[in-house]
């Protein structure tokens, strides 16, 4: 109950932080974190990517979009994630939580195919461990066997990218964490 209270009061905290950032800052942050993606190896041999639109000052990743790949979104069914294929000028619709997504006709990602999925999170560890929303779709999906083998990497601003996070039992371990810095 202790750790479940500082991961509130934390997450809490950095969203503040994260909402606060001035437009053009959070941008250049942006940008910095996509030049990052785009130099290393997991990203450039990555033919299927699982993405994310940025929601409440997240990392936007949107310039990676245009990039010639597959590119996966997620649409919030009940307590899961299912990944649908996107391009640029396919048509969104936003979900309860007001996050774009594809709509529920979009093809289906088949988890198969991925090579590598970028997770949103409010914060990570040096360890590789995230700290998000709190409703736990990326804990739940990242759990499942077929999500086992793309690589998994954390985006996050350098203030959110902390030493140790309070993990859970369920809480899966990222293989990378890539910031702004």
């Amino acid at each position: 109950m202790h750790d479940e209270l500082n991961k509130s009061k934390l997450r809490r905290v950095l969203l503040k932080q994260r909402r606060s950032l001035p437009y053009n800052q959070w941008r250049q942050k942006s940008d910095r974190i996509v030049s990052h993606l785009q130099t290393l190896s997991s990203f450039q041999s990555a033919q299927t990517i699982l993405a994310y639109f940025s929601f409440h000052q997240e990392p936007d990743l949107s310039p990676l979009f245009t990039t010639n790949r597959l590119w996966g979104f997620p649409r919030v069914e009940g307590k899961s994630l299912m990944w649908h294929f996107w391009q640029q000028g396919d048509k969104l619709e936003t979900n309860r939580y007001g996050i774009e997504q594809p709509p529920a006709d979009a093809p289906m990602v088949p988890p198969n195919s991925v090579d590598l999925i970028l997770v949103p999170a409010v914060a990570c560890d040096k360890r590789g461990y995230r700290l998000g929303y709190g409703g736990g779709f990326y804990d739940r999906m990242l759990n499942q066997s077929q999500w086992f083998s793309p690589t998994t990497i954390g985006i996050v601003f350098d203030f959110a990218y902390l030493p140790q996070l309070s993990v859970d039992p369920w809480d899966k371990k990222l293989d990378f964490i890539c910031t702004d810095i």
